[in-house]
């Protein structure tokens, strides 16, 4: 497993305040402890251009990623990988209702596997493992450090999603935080087609697309109780709505999936907007 340790992106003593805040493991005690007391805050966003991208990898190029007794969905060796990236809109309790208005709206990259067995033995059908969770908010980044074990979050130096009419573009600086770094650029493709890899793993374009992006759970290691943290979400997504993308010619750059991957094209799609919910999470 890797260390999931934030570090803050710049070398400054507030960024080190903050990140001695966020990897208190005392701190953490004290909300499991205080939280399990209560019922569940419920999470809602009304997200919006939300971008798919997923390599087709070798299942030992991510070992090192998988807590013991988690297996991963896999074919013939492979298993996909996505980063997942969108624009929260009011991300704030449910039961705010109308007053959730006045949550921000921030930036979110998740970056996951998809899981076929919990360490129970019990199948994971629509379980994705958190890999990395990346967010443009300082204050969301710490906050889902202190108020959840599901979402590992790092903080970005510099977070740019956004759409242009047929094209989107996603810029994330790591500085010297522990945010990986991505940059890209897509546009909406003229077919609904899959990637040569994706085609020897799925009969089409539909079958791919709502494998990818239904899910309704997803788990992370806790580090510091070594542990697995799993949240029940809501992600409804009409398929008929799914945009095909394809990359714009040399735009990726990404270490991260350079280290795990090798030189593919993903496959990639997009989601106008849908509706997110955190309904509840626990520890296994």
């Amino acid at each position: 497993m890797e260390n999931n340790v934030f570090v803050y992106p710049t070398a400054s003593l507030f960024g080190k305040a903050l990140a001695r805040i966020a990897n208190s493991s005392g701190l953490l005690r004290l909300r499991r402890f205080f939280l399990s007391l209560v019922p569940f805050l419920v999470l809602e966003s009304d997200v919006r251009d939300v971008v798919y991208l997923t390599w087709l990898v070798e299942v030992d190029a991510v070992a090192h990623l998988v807590p013991p007794g988690v297996k991963l969905w896999q074919r013939e060796g492979k298993t996909p990988f996505t980063i997942l990236t969108y624009t929260h809109g009011h991300f704030g309790p449910a039961a705010a209702r109308g007053l959730r208005a006045i949550f921000p709206s921030p930036l979110q990259s998740n970056w996951r596997l998809y899981v076929d067995e919990l360490p129970d033995g019990r199948p994971a059908q629509g379980v994705v493992l958190f890999v990395k969770n990346i967010m443009g908010s300082a204050l969301y980044a710490i906050s889902s450090r202190l108020f959840s074990d599901a979402l590992p979050t790092h903080l970005a130096a510099d977070f740019r999603h956004q759409r242009n009419g047929q094209s989107y573009q996603t810029s994330i600086t790591s500085g010297s935080g522990s945010a990986p770094s991505l940059r890209y650029a897509a546009q909406v493709a003229q077919q609904k087609a899959l990637t040569p890899e994706f085609e020897t793993v799925f009969p089409s374009w539909s079958a791919a697309v709502e494998f990818l992006s239904l899910q309704d759970s997803a788990i992370a290691h806790v580090d510091d109780i070594a542990r697995i943290a799993y949240a029940t979400i809501e992600l409804p997504i009409a398929l008929e709505s799914v945009l095909p993308l394809e990359l714009v010619s040399d735009s990726l750059e990404c270490g991260f999936v350079r280290a795990i991957s090798k030189e593919q094209a993903p496959f990639c799609f997009a989601v106008p907007s849908t509706k997110f919910k955190v309904v509840s999470e626990r520890l296994l």
